[in-house]
C-alpha cells in the first residue's frame, strides 16, 4: 500500500481488526464492526491492511481460530448475525487473544483440535 493513501474513512484509528483463513483458504482482515475488511493471499499482507487501517495499533490485531468468512453487508452499529453456534467459539478465542495481548505475551495462532 502507498504511504500517502489515507486510511479507509468507515473504519477509525480505534478499530481492532480480526485476523484468519477463510473456507477456501484465504487470509481475511475484518474490522470489529464489519465496516472495513478485504481478502489477501498471505497472513502477512493482511496484517499489513489491518495496521494500516487502524493507525498502527499491533495490540488491536488479533488472530482468531477456525473459518473468519468477510462479512461486507453489515451496516455501522448493526451486529452480526451468526449462530450461538459461531459465536461462542470466536467470542471465547477472542476473550483469551485480549487477555494474552494485557498480559504482554505475544499473540500467536490457535489450531483447531
Amino acid at each position: 500500500m502507498a504511504e500517502d493513501v489515507p486510511p479507509s474513512p468507515s473504519c477509525s484509528n480505534s478499530s481492532r481488526f480480526f485476523i484468519g483463513r477463510n473456507g477456501r483458504g484465504n487470509w481475511v482482515a475484518q474490522e470489529e464492526q464489519g465496516l472495513c475488511g478485504g481478502l489477501f493471499v498471505t497472513r502477512t499482507e493482511a496484517i499489513k491492511f489491518a495496521l494500516f487501517e487502524n493507525g498502527h495499533r499491533p495490540q488491536a490485531v488479533i488472530t482468531v481460530p477456525g473459518i473468519l468468512e468477510l462479512e461486507i453487508s453489515r451496516k455501522p452499529g448493526v451486529a452480526a448475525c451468526a449462530s450461538s453456534e459461531t459465536r461462542a467459539p470466536l467470542a471465547r478465542a477472542v476473550q483469551a487473544c485480549l487477555v494474552e495481548s494485557h498480559n504482554h505475551e505475544p499473540l500467536r495462532r490457535h489450531q483447531p483440535q
